[in-house]
């Protein structure tokens, strides 16, 4: 099956139902949430709400403990091992999906033995056969859009915090993937560090980008999330537009979580 097989439909993702343990610690207690193609969705809540575990059950670096999860209009079967773990039925399925999903973490995950260059082309060239020319005019054109270009070859040691997370949004982006995955970008980052990546995730909703993003940064969800989405202790406690959420909340908890944040 070629990537193109992937339909890239309206609906680019939904979750039901979604419960996940880790050992007798049910830390997911059923979300629910659908996404569809151009949609922002911000997810916001206190410390072990669920939030970065819901996000990293999208791309299956968790794997759900039950529920069901559709990508691009695959869904995505689980069966047990023979180590009674829940693992993907289909392996070549979710590499599929996988290619179009981009990733960036807290702590930015750059390659450190090699150059902010060589981090941007290494996947498109290593996993998808793009020829070292087209990956390097591509890897230039995502520098200099997040203000990097300068420094390509340079290596992160190199770089501030801030540098290296726009770097790695740009290694995300080298793969062009119809959903963006971001788990807390600025939080391991110092507060002056945290307006130039803001500025480059900003851009990427401008253009239309579909993103789902874990943030403490109310302000960003606010201006830039269509939807966001409250967790509190494993559930969906609110799930609405920006403004819903932040100007018209009608949970007590979110209303208490909205004050102490903003």
């Amino acid at each position: 099956m070629a990537i193109n097989e992937i339909d890239i439909n309206n609906n680019i993702l939904e979750i039901t139902n979604l419960r996940k343990s880790f050992g007798q610690l049910e830390v997911l207690k059923g979300i629910d949430l659908s996404a569809k193609k151009g949609d922002v969705i911000a997810l916001i809540g206190g410390s072990g709400s669920g939030k970065s575990t819901t996000l990293r059950c999208i791309n299956m670096l968790e794997t759900p403990s039950a529920g069901e999860i559709s990508i691009f209009g695959k869904k995505i079967e689980l069966i047990r091992n023979k180590q009674g773990d829940m693992v993907a039925k289909d392996q070549k399925q979710l590499r599929l999906i996988r290619q179009k999903l981009g990733m960036v973490f807290q702590g930015f995950h750059l390659w450190q033995h090699m150059t902010i260059e060589q981090n941007i082309i290494e996947v498109p060239t290593q996993v998808f056969g793009m020829s070292k020319d087209e990956a390097l005019i591509n890897a230039h054109q995502l520098l200099k859009r997040v203000g990097l270009y300068d420094k390509k070859l340079q290596y992160p040691c190199n770089l501030s915090g801030g540098q290296q997370q726009r770097a790695a949004i740009a290694r995300a982006l080298a793969i062009n993937p119809e959903l963006m995955l971001f788990d807390e970008p600025t939080s391991a980052l110092d507060p002056e560090l945290v307006s130039e990546v803001l500025a480059v995730m900003h851009d990427l909703a401008t253009e239309g980008r579909s993103m789902i993003i874990v943030t403490h940064e109310m302000k960003f969800a606010a201006d830039v999330a269509n939807k966001v989405m409250f967790l509190n202790a494993g559930k969906v406690d609110e799930f609405g537009s920006a403004a819903e959420i932040f100007n018209a909340p009608k949970s007590e908890r979110l209303k208490q979580f909205i004050q102490s944040v903003c």
